[in-house]
């Protein structure tokens, strides 16, 4: 009976589930949405059309949006939730208190109300910047962090912010997260730890027109991140750089044997201009050392011949003193022998016991006349 009064009046019965919402044309116009429940709708001629959208896709996406805010906005405002951003503002969508989205400037969102409870957080990109951290975890947790990008300072580390090319503070060690949409964010981290530099192998040519070859070592810190990154490109390239100019141009007014006996004196000519170059651009530096000196390989042969030759010589004239010093020593035993016979005797004596101590047997011929004569008169007196 129902069936046939509907095909009379030109009805249609349509059901519609609890997860859906039913979007109604008749004539081709929009003639509302339709919750759960049965309905029975006009549908003369065959003219109904009907557009199910499942609420577990919340987003509303229909070509009839339109048509159906113009002529049922009532209907619209009831059913749906639209969600817009301006030109500077940035919205964080939730959905039953769990981020859903994130809208960019100038973006729509259209959701079905009741697939909510819906709340959005805005941001003016026009005041600030800056991702509140606990935000930050829950956009990463929701993998919602694609229009954030982040920067991490460690500890000994600062991080200068610039935005859009221009400066705007110093960062703190820690993790930071800006919003990357409508401005370039560029954060340059600047370590404030004492660091060492090493220049290797660098060739010059000193004054006595001898190719070198020396190893530079400096130790540096910034003092002033912001003009070390602003007034060069690199400032341990500059320093690098630096060390290598000044060593050339002090180095090259010596001669070798200068270089070579006068280290500590060419490292405190160079490190003076360093210092002076690189505490301009916010940078100090304390030890500089000259650590090697690379001769070639044939003038490291000539320099040992020499050092060999001085060596020689040393030991030639210690040899003489030696031998001198002997002489006169000895002259000095003789004279005292000379004047006192029974000196010389009781050398001769101790030359026997020494001879006697090593043989079994001694034979002395000629009886007392010889060795021992003076030795025996002096007895018999």
């Amino acid at each position: 009976m129902t069936m046939f009064l509907d095909m009379i009046l030109g009805r249609k019965r349509v059901l519609v589930k609890a997860n859906e919402r039913l979007l109604a044309l008749y004539k081709g116009e929009v003639i509302g949405i339709f919750g759960a429940g049965e309905h029975a709708l006009p549908n003369r001629r065959g003219m109904l059309e009907l557009e199910r959208h499942d609420m577990n896709r919340p987003v509303f996406a229909s070509a009839y949006e339109k048509p159906l805010f113009d002529t049922l906005p009532q209907v619209a405002r009831r059913e749906l939730t639209v969600l817009r951003t301006n030109a500077r503002e940035i919205a964080v969508v939730e959905r039953d208190g769990e981020i859903y989205t994130v809208l960019s400037p100038d973006q729509k969102l259209v959701v079905w109300t009741a697939a909510g409870p819906w709340t959005e957080t805005r941001v003016d990109l026009s005041e600030r910047l800056d991702v509140d951290p606990e935000l930050m975890r829950r956009l990463t947790r929701a993998r919602r962090g694609e229009l954030v990008t982040t920067f991490v300072v460690h500890d000994g580390q600062v991080g200068l912010l610039f935005v859009d090319g221009t400066h705007q503070r110093m960062l703190e060690p820690g993790t930071h997260a800006f919003w990357n949409l409508g401005k370039t964010v560029q954060v340059r981290v600047v370590d404030l730890k004492r660091q060492s530099l090493d220049v290797t192998g660098q060739e010059l040519l000193t004054r006595d027109k001898v190719t070198i070859r020396v190893n530079i070592s400096a130790e540096y810190r910034v003092v002033d991140p912001l003009k070390a990154v602003s007034e060069v490109k690199d400032f341990a390239d500059a320093l690098y750089r630096a060390l290598q100019f000044a060593f050339r141009q002090t180095l090259g007014t010596l001669t070798l044997d200068q270089i070579l006996e006068r280290k500590v004196t060419v490292n405190a000519e160079a490190a003076e201009k360093v210092r002076t170059d690189m505490a301009a651009i916010g940078v100090e530096v304390s030890a500089i050392e000259l650590k090697d000196v690379i001769l070639p390989g044939e003038m490291r042969d000539i320099l040992n011949q020499v050092v060999a030759a001085e060596k020689q010589a040393e030991a030639n004239v210690i040899r003489r003193r030696e031998e001198t010093n002997a002489t006169r020593s000895l002259l000095n035993t003789a004279k005292v022998m000379a004047e006192n016979p029974v000196m010389l005797r009781l050398k001769e004596l101790e030359a026997l016991e020494a001879i006697a101590g090593k043989v079994e047997r001694l034979t002395i011929h000629n009886g007392t006349a010889g060795l021992m004569n003076d030795l025996v008169q002096l007895r018999d007196k």
